[in-house]
């Protein structure tokens, strides 16, 4: 059990990728546009990998897959760090996308088929709190690094380390695995499953909630900068904020889906978030920008655990492909931002900040669509 909990850690690396875009940026002068197909460079790969990873399990068994997700993203870490330039940073965070995707597609139903149905919400609710404690330490440690040695780049060698650290836990237990359930997806099997109306409302808003979750972070330390007064290089105590919000929400929401129906959860904090990302958007007090960032993050913080459990649960016969299609709509982490920068650089900042108002409101009127599926 600790060993596979370790893995949703290793997953919360890629949420450096919103701060580590704005220090990007900054040091290769790059465009609003050309900075964020960095983060698209990271979650291209969800809508690529997820369908030949389910093939591979079939073949090889979920620890062997898991086992070569570590060891591409120890390479994605290192790259980066040994060369730094625009190539080294895309081909770095490519790899880092490669490798979470097969985590995720790998992790995510292993964890969920250890227990019964009732309780797959709050189980992979658990799983997001083990990794949102990974997306709070990369602030954490960039602040320390540029604090103290000028150099917010070690990030990616104590990333590393730490993969390793996973890797040899990894290799020291034997799982027992269900056969049953490592029988591989076909394209045309899971691209069916997709014309099924509760299949179509889950994908579509894991692909919105991912897309707001990394558009958000990528214009937060902008919103602080700009609407709070803060300093690029202080800027990061938001995200630092924001996952520890999330962390949170994970956590308390894994013990509230224990009582609570998870539609009647989920309805209520994405209204929750939609009212203080309205706010956050309009404030200029620090203070009040730092609080509308943390009840923002709280509240979003199941939305794709529990829209996961709801396609597991509509489909039970078809894990492997519901997992594909929930990991290949992770891609909204790469479109929206991509989507967010052109808008940026057209109409400026301020019209910027409706794309992720947008992911929220289009989210809830999915959400209402869900109702007669569970």
């Amino acid at each position: 059990m600790v060993t596979v909990f370790s893995g949703f850690f290793i997953m919360g690396f890629v949420d450096m990728v919103g701060i580590a875009t704005n220090y990007i940026r900054g040091d290769l002068g790059l465009s609003a546009i050309v900075a964020n197909l960095i983060p698209m460079m990271v979650f291209v790969w969800f809508l690529l990998v997820p369908i030949p990873t389910g093939i591979a399990v079939g073949k090889v068994g979920r620890r062997n897959v898991v086992l070569f997700a570590l060891l591409v993203t120890i390479i994605a870490m290192l790259l980066p760090y040994v060369s730094y330039n625009f190539y080294s940073v895309v081909a770095g965070f490519a790899l880092l996308g490669i490798g979470n995707t097969i985590l995720q597609v790998t992790l995510n139903p292993l964890i969920a088929s250890m227990f019964g149905t009732e309780k797959t919400a709050s189980i992979l609710t658990t799983g997001q709190f083990i990794k949102g404690l990974a997306s709070i330490l990369g602030p954490v440690i960039i602040a320390f690094v540029v604090s103290y040695f000028n150099n917010w780049k070690l990030i990616f060698p104590v990333y590393a380390i730490l993969t390793l650290l996973s890797t040899a836990l990894l290799l020291s237990v034997k799982i027992q695995e269900n056969r049953r359930d490592n029988i591989a997806p076909t394209f045309k099997g899971t691209t069916m499953l997709l014309g099924r109306a509760p299949m179509r409302y889950c994908f579509f808003c894991v692909f919105l909630v991912v897309g707001f979750d990394v558009g958000i972070n990528i214009l937060m330390p902008e919103i602080l900068v700009r609407h709070g007064g803060i300093l690029l290089a202080d800027a990061g105590i938001g995200t630092g904020i924001y996952f520890t919000a999330k962390t949170a929400g994970a956590f308390i929401g894994a013990l509230i889906l224990m009582k609570v129906k998870a539609f009647r959860y989920l309805l209520f904090t994405l209204c929750v978030a939609v009212v203080s990302y309205l706010l956050l958007i309009w404030v200029h007090n620090p203070i009040v920008i730092y609080a509308l960032i943390f009840i923002t993050s709280f509240a979003c913080a199941n939305v794709f655990s529990i829209v996961f459990s709801f396609a597991l649960k509509a489909f039970p016969a078809k894990s492997n492909e519901v997992s594909a299609l929930m990991i290949m709509a992770i891609t909204g982490g790469a479109l929206i931002p991509v989507i967010q920068g052109w808008v940026n650089d057209q109409w400026g900042f301020s019209q910027s900040l409706l794309v992720v108002l947008g992911c929220l409101l289009i989210m809830l009127f999915l959400t209402l669509k869900m109702r007669r599926y569970v």
